[in-house]
């Protein structure tokens, strides 16, 4: 379930006009609304790695409803998704059929039509270097039962946002692969009133897609990112202690 974004606007402006610090406006709500939804996103993976070091060493609580790694993963899976690629003959690669923003890319299975019969490989993804050795050396070549791969974007002056590709050796029939994208950018859309003030528009307006549990994240996050807008020297102190444990989380 989403957060919806006008809940979370109101409970700003609420709280800023409560505290009586300042009032943002819809174009810088938005802008932070992006920004704060995006940082939380990211943290869903550092946070991953360190609870995956108390499910190693067996400390991890697996009571129903309360293993914090199931807890975080159950978040990232609304951005997860096996997705299909299509091959580029001009780029001899392959390109990302969704239309959703590539933030990683997991396990890539590639097909092949073996004289009528289908084999499916699980497919190493390598850095272009690792790519370019293995396939030349004798002894690590590739084969429809051991593909290697490695992912390049394609940049034009056409396009804003580069597409990702796959590079795959020997080329597959079909590729699918497991990935994980990032959530849409919320908006708070609105008309103006007779008075000039804004007015809800939930028809142009787009909620967070973050799980609901993030709610109070979201505000919390929001409001801190507000005091830089207004000024407020508290509330920039608060959210720089809290930078700082993101990034020591993140090192750990």
């Amino acid at each position: 379930m989403a957060v919806n974004i006008n809940t979370v606007y109101t409970t700003v402006l609420y709280i800023l006009n409560k505290e009586q610090r300042g009032y943002i406006p819809p174009a810088e709500f938005n802008s932070l609304a992006v920004q704060v939804q995006q940082e939380i996103f990211e943290s869903y993976f550092p946070d991953g790695n360190q609870l995956n070091r108390v499910n190693q060493n067996n400390t991890q609580n697996d009571t129903e409803f309360f293993n914090m790694f199931k807890d975080n993963a159950y978040k990232l899976y609304p951005f997860e998704e096996d997705a299909v690629f299509t091959y580029v003959t001009a780029q001899q690669a392959w390109s990302l059929s969704s239309t959703r923003v590539l933030y990683r890319i997991g396990e890539i299975m590639s097909t092949y039509n073996n004289n009528g019969a289908n084999v499916e490989s699980l497919t190493d993804l390598l850095s272009k270097k690792e790519y370019s050795i293995t396939e030349k050396s004798k002894l690590t070549s590739p084969t429809q039962y051991y593909p290697i791969s490695y992912l390049t974007n394609l940049t034009t002056t056409s396009i804003v946002d580069p597409i990702p590709l796959l590079k795959i050796s020997p080329v597959p029939n079909s590729v699918t692969a497991n990935c994980v994208f990032l959530p849409a950018n919320p908006n708070w859309g609105f008309t103006t009133g007779q008075f000039g003030q804004y007015l809800y528009d939930s028809t142009n307006s787009k909620n967070f897609e973050l799980d609901v549990s993030e709610q109070t994240n979201l505000i919390m996050g929001i409001l801190k990112y507000a005091g830089v807008i207004i000024r407020d020297p508290e509330v920039i102190q608060v959210a720089m202690q809290d930078a700082a444990k993101v990034e020591q989380n993140e090192k750990s």
